[in-house]
């Protein structure tokens, strides 16, 4: 049983995704610099704190006209509080996350974007030696296939946030990062569009995530991850490769067991050759035996004994560095295989 908290993103797309740097209950993946500035007191106005805001950010280098449009708010965002404060929480077993998350129709269109979108992705294979399954996966489950990218000013949510006090380093830190983005140019504030926690554009990453491996497609000038299929790819390509992934292996594949294995035995950190497992009784899931048993590689029962079964190598924990989640791991890596 899990924490809808963990995987908002997944389930509700833009707007709620916990995204690359950081989620409700741990920073994912991107270590995130903390800013040293002290906590606003509770008698600090909002003015005041902008203004504090905008002094750094000169001192940065960034342009004062733009710090002039960016920061023009007039109060902290009263949703964006709301919804940090109030998050749902309910659990959820891998199958109901999965019936939910992992529909026909998602797959469909899985298919479809990866066949129309097949040269495209050819060229970043070639480049980044990232499986574009996994880049689809990923894709489809941040923003919907890039039509959900959420619809709060990403500067008023971080502002907001690094306004309320409860975690102003990590989202000042955010915020100077995303005002250094719109001191590079090719955005505007009004279109630098994201969550209600500041995760920006189709692969919602923050923005310091955006400014570690953000990458245009055609190579030179910014990476527009707002409007552009292509740069949005090639920036969740960049990402996980620089994470370590390992070009021509799997994530993963569905298993059958052929006897009981104790769940005590699962799980990431229980690593097994193939040959190991197989005498154990895990198989392909058709019931053959695996190829390769040489291969490491760890069994996860999400749902215990009674339910799915699944062998993970390497690469799974490589997505797993984009969300820290084995059931969003899993959703990106299905996905994936239904796109080819």
């Amino acid at each position: 049983m899990i924490s809808r908290r963990v995987f908002a993103g997944s389930l509700l797309g833009a707007g709620a995704s916990l995204a690359p740097g950081w989620s409700a209950l741990a920073k994912p993946h991107s270590a995130v610099a903390r800013h040293t500035a002290s906590r606003p007191s509770a008698g600090s106005s909002y003015a005041a704190f902008l203004s504090g805001v905008r002094a750094d950010a000169l001192r940065a280098g960034i342009s004062g006209a733009i710090l002039d449009q960016a920061l023009a708010l007039g109060s902290p965002n009263a949703r964006v509080l709301q919804l940090d404060r109030h998050q749902p929480e309910f659990t959820l077993t891998w199958a109901q996350y999965r019936d939910r998350v992992i529909g026909p129709a998602r797959l469909q269109h899985a298919a479809e974007a990866y066949q129309q979108n097949l040269p495209q992705l050819t060229a970043l294979w070639d480049r980044y030696q990232v499986d574009p399954r996994a880049v689809i996966g990923i894709w489809g489950l941040e923003s919907n296939f890039g039509t959900r990218i959420g619809t709060f000013g990403v500067v008023d949510a971080l502002a907001t946030l690094a306004f309320d006090g409860r975690r102003s380093a990590f989202f000042r830190s955010e915020l100077m990062n995303a005002l250094k983005i719109l001191g590079r140019g090719g955005i505007a504030p009004s279109a630098m569009l994201g969550s209600y926690a500041g995760a920006m554009g189709q692969p919602q990453f923050m923005p310091s995530s955006y400014l570690r491996y953000a990458v245009p497609f055609e190579g030179g000038g910014q990476a527009d991850i707002w409007t552009s299929k292509l740069d949005s790819f090639a920036s969740i390509s960049n990402y996980l490769g620089r994470c370590g992934w390992v070009a021509g292996q799997p994530w993963g594949q569905k298993v059958t067991l052929t006897q009981p294995i104790a769940p005590s035995m699962a799980g990431r950190q229980n690593v097994r050759t193939l040959g190991q497992w197989e005498r154990l009784g895990v198989r392909r899931e058709d019931g053959t035996r695996f190829s390769q048993n040489d291969v490491r590689g760890a069994l996860l029962m999400p749902d215990g004994a009674s339910g799915d079964a699944f062998m993970v190598y390497d690469n799974f924990n490589v997505i797993r560095r984009y969300n820290p989640s084995d059931f969003y791991a899993l959703a990106v890596g299905l996905i994936g295989n239904a796109a080819a």
